[in-house]
């Protein structure tokens, strides 16, 4: 028996191959491995890639199309050469199909290139059959890409939208429409910046590519590191430190990295095994990672791909939207570290001993240069600099500062931690990195076309705005399960598009319309909060069953259950379900008018971080002592009541709290008594 158990223990403990992990869960990190020449040729076509956006950032982006095409060209070249048609391929060679349609999807966006200046822009609304050709084959290879890249879901409702510009005039109701030919839809699509090369592809093209290379030359600096060691310095011996450590290092990883899977794989490899050392269940060690990690995309100052496209759709500055995320992703993070805090309080879990952990003083003296980027970065984005502008600028502070500390190095005979071999590395995978985005952009823009060609996203908006009879919560509400529902299939970024384009509309037009709101008709405050809603369940839909990629990748790693560790995860997020009503109901929340109401402003955030503890406290059972169901009960309850903003709320949670508080007190001492009698 004990020998069975022997063996269980010795394969519970077997290491986990992280890149398995990222391939099964993240299809972006499922790729060949090529070598030879062949591998030679991707990496060239990459950092040819990455160099042109690198070249366009620093003397000046191109026209729109030409920009853009060249943009989709590299991507779809590099896609088909590195993903495989079939999962049954060889992964470690081409195979002749992928040859031939990487060679077709750089040609076809060239022919935009190539054309655009001396007939395409001339002959707009008259296509010639050869354009539309190439229009039905550049929308084809959009969809494919999508399928080897992004999933089928996200390729189902392009298609479903394309379909609906045929049907119109077929369909009952608010629906019909007078239809949509062929030739008219391949050219609005292809050839215009209405379709694949609109908003999405555009942004895309310019700042998310330079924030992804900015990411990769981090990475490459030993950031990433840095943030999982001045973790441990901060909380690694408090109760539960290794859980502790996971929630703020994915915190920091977040200001660098827009992935929720790959934020769980990179911090959740090393903190996962360590909160299970400790005594943490595995679907708890694998949920708090991924909440953590799921959070990074809130975390400013750079957020996910979507926030990028928030500031093009709605206007205002990236800066701005970066500004506005601060409090609700602070109050996320303690959400889920108040959780962790009462979940190691309940099982009497210590944290790692003082003498075992790195010294934060010691980590800031050493490697407090690696912040320098991220600090630049964010000066920038404040001082008003474009994000392309920052990123730009951050990429080559972040080159010259690891250069410095290399030559550093070799003046002291140490061998260095930043080489050439680096530069190039990060040029190749900041690349690679762009693709997901880039291919879930372009399918975006198909269901965008569509939807400026056809007017369906007005009718939408209605249907939605009708269906909740003009009532804001259950426009909230019905905004809220429709982005949880695509985000199953859909990644955040493509999620974002759809949900900007039908669901965002329809809150801006119910706020307009709410009697005595705190701000104007249209303002920047009411704009802002509908696509933040719309962008933080997008997020949310990673953590949330039936489908949860960041629960599930945590599970692979903590050899946990799939299921249970998304419905712990769904539990040490319950706040982020609740925080985006509140910044929608209160924009102050957003640092919107802030100057004109400071006191009620600092109240609702003392309020919201006493209401979250409550709900903590509520969902984890436990303050001083373990809890009885209605001690719970009344937790939650309270809690509900402060994060809720008004008055009567608050004073009816603060009650409630302090009721529970009072009886934990007495239950407590009552345990100490017995405790010191035996």
């Amino acid at each position: 028996m004990s020998d069975t158990r022997s063996v269980a223990a010795d394969q519970d403990e077997t290491p986990i191959d992280a890149q398995e992990v990222m391939r099964q869960y993240d299809k972006e990190s499922d790729y060949r491995i090529l070598g030879g020449f062949t591998g030679k040729l991707v990496a060239a076509i990459a950092i040819a890639f990455s160099v042109f956006q690198i070249y366009t950032a620093l003397f000046g982006v191109l026209d729109a199309m030409m920009q853009r095409s060249i943009h989709l060209s590299f991507a779809f070249c590099l896609i088909y050469l590195l993903y495989p048609t079939s999962r049954k391929w060889p992964k470690n060679k081409v195979h002749p199909l992928d040859a031939f349609l990487s060679v077709l999807g750089a040609a076809a966006p060239l022919y935009i290139t190539v054309l655009w200046t001396s007939s395409l822009s001339q002959r707009a609304g008259m296509p010639t059959a050869l354009d539309i050709a190439v229009g039905i084959i550049g929308v084809l290879l959009v969809l494919e890409a999508a399928r080897r890249l992004v999933g089928l879901p996200i390729v189902i409702i392009a298609l479903v939208f394309v379909a609906y510009a045929f049907a119109g005039p077929y369909l009952p109701g608010k629906f019909a429409h007078r239809g949509v030919d062929m030739a008219s839809l391949v050219e609005h699509l292809f050839f215009t910046t209405e379709g694949i090369f609109g908003t999405p592809i555009g942004v895309s093209s310019t700042f998310i590519f330079l924030f992804i290379l900015f990411g990769a030359f981090l990475e490459r600096t030993g950031l990433e590191q840095f943030f999982i060691d001045i973790s441990n310095a901060i909380a690694g011996w408090a109760s539960g430190g290794p859980a502790k450590v996971a929630v703020i290092a994915s915190a920091l990883e977040g200001t660098v990295s827009g992935s929720s899977v790959g934020n769980v794989v990179g911090s959740g490899s090393f903190t996962i095994p360590m909160m299970k050392k400790l005594g943490y269940k595995p679907e708890f060690a694998a949920a708090v990672e991924a909440t953590a990690s799921t959070g990074g995309q809130i975390m400013p100052p750079i957020m996910g791909a979507a926030a990028f496209l928030m500031a093009e759709f709605t206007s205002i500055p990236y800066g701005r939207i970066a500004l506005g995320a601060i409090i609700p992703a602070l109050l996320y993070f303690f959400a889920v570290f108040a959780q962790v805090h009462f979940e190691a309080k309940k099982l009497g879990l210590k944290g790692m001993k003082r003498e075992e952990l790195p010294k934060a003083k010691d980590l800031i003296i050493h490697k407090g240069y690696l912040m320098i980027p991220l600090i630049a970065i964010i000066v920038l984005l404040t001082s008003g600099a474009t994000p392309m502008k920052a990123a730009m600028w951050a990429i080559i502070i972040s080159v010259a500062i690891a250069s410095l500390s290399s030559v550093i190095q070799v003046i002291r005979g140490q061998k260095p931690d930043f080489t050439f071999k680096n530069v190039i590395d990060a040029l190749e995978q900041g690349a690679r990195g762009a693709l997901g985005v880039i291919a879930a952009c372009a399918c975006a823009g198909i269901i965008i076309g569509v939807v400026t060609k056809t007017g369906l996203g007005l009718k939408l908006g209605e249907i939605l705005v009708g269906a909740a009879h003009g009532n804001l919560f259950l426009t909230l509400f019905f905004t809220m399960i429709t982005s949880l529902i695509l985000g199953m299939g859909v990644p955040t970024t493509a999620n974002y598009v759809i949900t900007s384009t039908i669901a965002a509309p329809a809150i801006i037009m119910v706020l307009n319309h709410t009697v005595g709101y705190p701000f104007p008709p249209n303002s920047e405050a009411i704009i802002l909060a509908a696509n933040m809603f719309a962008f933080y369940f997008g997020v949310l839909a990673d953590i949330t069953p039936p489908v949860a990629l960041a629960a599930f990748a945590g599970a692979a790693i903590a050899k946990a259950n799939p299921m249970k560790t998304a419905v712990q995860a769904t539990k040490l997020g319950i706040a982020a379900f609740i925080i985006p009503y509140i910044f929608v109901y209160n924009p102050e929340m957003l640092l919107f008018g802030v100057a004109d109401r400071p006191v009620e402003m600092v109240w609702m955030i003392i309020s919201a971080i006493i209401g979250i503890t409550g709900l903590a406290i509520g969902v984890e059972g436990y303050f001083l002592t373990n809890m009885k169901w209605y001690e719970r009960i009344l937790a939650i309850a309270g809690g509900l009541g402060l994060v809720t903003p008004g008055l009567w709320t608050d004073l009816a949670g603060g009650i409630l709290l302090v009721v529970v508080v009072l009886i934990q007190v007495s239950k407590s001492k009552n345990k100490k008594a017995l405790a010191a009698q035996s």
